[in-house]
């Protein structure tokens, strides 16, 4: 199932417009949640990109300092088409701090430096600042103010965007055909598993999405703590639970295959079950990789959202997500976007 054919909460998109017209249309700014230690053997870099992959940004980094690439961290992957202010660690053992302003180019800036003690690690932030313009906007005006408060009041799905399967969208195919004894490099492995595990996922949320149960906890149903990776369950919903999800403190949940069963009992075991019936290779295969079942929430909260009107054809937009969620997946319930 394409990205475009997923069920959408709030009706079909009334707008459409141009995303990306230029890097600065797109613009995110990561939140960690905590600070440089203050000493250390590796430095805490702030930059500013535009226009490069986090990878590249991540070279540029390590020749600037002469270190070997393994020796730079970061916590998440940032747009290439994009301006972006993201952290990443350099390691310099027994080295001296180079010139960062050196490294200043038209895609490139350091913003701030601070020693630290560890390495950034893969999701070891809080989430992400975003400001987003879309341009040459037509579409329902009206239809368009009543979705963007319904995203304010009640969020969207919480899909995997489009990025998560590849340039050509093909990244889950080649998964199936790994499963089946294709040989593949170790790096792409970790990044088909990934594509198997969310297209899984995905499916799942477009049947409650499409049942007008996203938002809302069935029999048997796994809670997300919201701002976590933690969850609990199966339990009934009684009243301090039915609090805490009409609060966004706690959010329904779909399955990250992997070994085992699903923890989900009742309807929603019922439902996470007949999706992984109609994709055994896939379930098969991440079990066999030695994934362990994990959680994701349904459910998406943009907190907060602001939109405004420049003019009848610009519409910008502003949120923060948490880690690991994707700024696409709000903007497709508002809009199909070129």
């Amino acid at each position: 199932m394409s990205q475009d054919e997923l069920a959408r909460a709030h009706g079909g998109a009334p707008l459409s417009g141009v995303l990306r017209a230029s890097p600065e249309d797109f613009r995110v700014t990561e939140k960690l949640g905590f600070g440089a230690d203050g000493d250390g053997e590796h430095v805490l870099v702030t930059v500013r990109k535009r226009g490069l992959t986090t990878q590249q940004a991540a070279g540029k980094l390590a020749r600037h300092a002469g270190v070997k690439p393994l020796a730079v961290g970061y916590a998440g992957m940032k747009d290439r088409h994009a301006v972006t202010e993201q952290a990443f660690t350099v390691q310099l053992a027994g080295r001296e701090e180079p010139d960062w302003q050196g490294l200043a180019g038209d895609d490139i800036e350091v913003l701030a430096s601070q020693r630290h003690r560890r390495k950034l690690k893969r999701g070891a932030l809080k989430g992400n600042a975003f400001v987003i313009v879309l341009r040459q906007v037509t579409g329902d005006h009206v239809a368009a103010e009543r979705v963007l408060a319904a995203i304010r009041d009640h969020g969207v799905p919480n899909y995997f965007g489009e990025q998560r399967f590849g340039r050509r969208g093909d990244n889950v195919e080649q998964a199936r055909a790994m499963f089946a004894g294709r040989r593949v490099q170790r790096q792409q492995r970790g990044i088909l598993l990934s594509a198997a595990r969310s297209q899984l996922f995905n499916a799942v949320l477009d049947r409650r999405v499409a049942a007008g149960t996203w938002a809302r906890a069935l029999p048997g149903e796994i809670f997300c703590l919201a701002g976590s990776r933690a969850w609990f369950g199966p339990e009934p919903l009684d009243e301090a639970l039915a609090e805490r999800l009409a609060g966004g403190d706690i959010h329904p949940s779909g399955p990250l295959w992997g070994k085992g069963e699903t923890p989900a009992g009742d309807e929603a075991a019922l439902l996470e079950n007949a999706v992984a019936a109609e994709h055994p290779d896939q379930v098969s295969g991440l079990a066999e990789a030695g994934l362990e079942h994990d959680r994701r929430a349904l459910r998406l909260l943009p907190q907060p959202l602001d939109w405004h009107w420049p003019d009848r054809t610009t519409l910008e937009l502003r949120f923060e997500l948490p880690a690991g969620a994707y700024a696409t997946t709000v903007i497709r319930e508002l809009a199909t976007t070129l």
